[in-house]
């Protein structure tokens, strides 16, 4: 069977969206009522996960107001709040940006820095996190079905929380490898697999780091995924998953970094599994460029197969077709069909209908079961 997951995080929905703000900002909250909503809205996931046939499923990140801010409750040396340059291609547009805004909605999350040492104060949040999860596995989940758990990578860490602090991107990885290796390694020993998120390794490219040279960014780029390699050695590449995005909005994306000029990077880094955009127009393209890769033996491909910035459902057949392309490169048992980006990146922004998600993933199962039997 041709095994289906996706990226990770899931729409946290109205009641749960405010307190994750809340908190976020600092305001005060009731700590037992936040966490009895994020446990019924976990629990809720993962049922419909297992219900839409997902076979590895993720706890939607719901205790979390986003995949790359999240652990400024969790280390030391972040503060303040600083406004992240708009994309690349979105500048150019500037129109669209704010119709986009409209529809998708505000990222009110804040954006620290680094402003002092990093170090690891607290890991109550990923226990609080790992406790609901197997709380909802222990009431839905098969006896096949697999989970993994989200951790911002420490390259995506830097591009996120702009460097105020320490003399050089290398020392600032350096101290985000000490600080988030227990993270990482706890996630592992209470059974989940660990899923690194990377869209630093592109993303970034027209993003945070857009006043680089190309040559530039592919230097900060390779340290990142030395600073992963550090912050893994003690976890097995099959553990480990790993994803790479150019960016989960709808815009012009006429500035993504072409996946040829990355893709040596990407192949470096130690997670056995690699999840990457490969549905949406800008591309869907480049599996000719899996094609003509070095892929090693020991690692899975997890290609995005549907869209996660369109309420379109993709027809299952497409679906098939686009997780055939994979299996004729690497075969089919190498192949996990996945989604291009998360759900809900962050609380209270995405332009996906909740109740679509579940139809998407629905499809993907599909999708897979087709491509399954003609393989």
């Amino acid at each position: 069977m041709i095994e289906t997951t996706h990226v990770g995080s899931l729409p946290r929905g109205d009641e749960l969206t405010p307190l994750l703000l809340a908190r976020d900002a600092g305001k005060p909250y009731d700590a037992e009522a936040f966490d009895q909503v994020v446990a019924a809205a976990v629990d809720a996931g993962v049922a419909k996960q297992v219900q839409s046939g997902v076979t590895t499923v993720s706890d939607g990140e719901l205790g979390k107001v986003g995949y790359s801010t999240y652990m400024i409750e969790r280390l030391s040396g972040f503060g303040g709040h600083i406004d992240r340059k708009t994309a690349a291609d979105l500048a150019e547009v500037p129109e669209l940006t704010k119709k986009l805004s409209a529809i998708m909605g505000s990222q009110e999350f804040v954006r620290a820095s680094c402003i002092g040492e990093v170090e690891l104060v607290s890991l109550e949040p990923l226990h609080d996190d790992i406790r609901r999860f197997k709380a909802a596995l222990a009431n839905h989940a098969a006896s096949e079905t697999r989970a993994f758990m989200n951790a911002a990578s420490p390259g995506l860490i830097t591009a996120f929380q702009v460097n105020r602090f320490y003399p050089s991107h290398e020392a600032y990885l350096a101290a985000l490898v000490d600080a988030m290796r227990e993270e990482y390694e706890t996630i592992v020993n209470e059974g989940f697999l660990l899923q690194l998120d990377c869209p630093d390794l592109a993303m970034s490219r027209h993003t945070g780091y857009q006043d680089l040279s190309e040559a530039e960014f592919l230097k900060v780029a390779a340290a990142n995924v030395e600073a992963l390699n550090a912050a893994t050695a003690n976890i097995p590449p099959e553990k480990m998953r790993m994803h790479v995005c150019w960016g989960n909005y709808e815009g012009p994306h006429d500035h993504d970094i072409p996946l040829e000029r990355v893709i040596d990077i990407v192949l470096g880094a130690r997670p056995g599994t690699i999840l990457f955009e490969a549905a949406n127009p800008r591309h869907e393209h480049e599996w000719k460029v899996w094609a003509d890769a070095p892929i090693p033996s020991h690692k899975q491909l997890a290609p995005g197969v549907i869209d996660t910035c369109s309420n379109y459902i993709e027809h299952p057949e497409l679906i098939a077709q686009r997780i055939e392309r994979y299996a004729g490169i690497v075969g089919k048992d190498r192949v996990i069909a996945s989604t291009d980006c998360g759900f809900g990146t962050f609380a209270g922004y995405g332009k996906l209908d909740p109740l679509v998600t579940w139809k998407k993933l629905r499809a993907l199962r599909e999708g897979a079961e087709i491509a399954d039997n003609r393989l």
